[in-house]
């Protein structure tokens, strides 16, 4: 795998960290399960285990569900943009230890990657709602499936 492609996939890792904040570090872990990616015998190797994957998955599924929640704060605000920038980066940190190199600088593109995909998937879906005209729940309904289907993507490049 080139150094371009590894640094491209921890970006977009860390975007779709932004979109979702445990739905990237669910998908490394399913991707470590299935192993379609190789940490074993890393210091991220724990990510290939059941227990994570549950653990992920079921953080995965409530944040699925609290995202439709009226109440629920900003993904920009602060504490939501700090956990996104945090996922996304131990994200990017399994993908370069998975592909061998660029390991910092994948963890810090995968930052970069989740204040994108924050900032942008808000964008994006604030003006989609106004633009249709329909429920925000419908439109974060699609922007689930994009990030799964989009993370899912990513780790089965490996």
């Amino acid at each position: 795998m080139t150094p371009a492609i590894v640094l491209a996939l921890a970006f977009g890792i860390g975007v779709i960290a932004g979109l979702r904040a445990f739905t990237a570090p669910t998908v490394v872990a399913w991707a470590a399960y299935l192993g379609w990616m190789h940490l074993h015998h890393t210091r991220l190797g724990f990510l290939g285990s059941l227990i994570t994957v549950v653990i992920f998955t079921l953080l995965a599924v409530f944040e699925l569900v609290n995202d439709k929640r009226p109440t629920t704060p900003s993904r920009t605000e602060p504490g939501g943009l700090i956990a996104r920038i945090v996922t996304g980066g131990f994200s990017g940190a399994a993908i370069g230890v998975a592909s061998g190199q660029l390991v910092l600088a994948s963890v810090l593109l995968a930052a970069v990657g989740a204040v994108a995909g924050a900032f942008g998937g808000y964008q994006i879906r604030s003006r989609t709602v106004r633009a249709l005209g329909v429920p925000d729940y419908r439109i974060a309904v699609i922007e689930d499936l994009v990030a799964i289907g989009g993370g899912l993507l990513l780790v089965s490049r490996f």
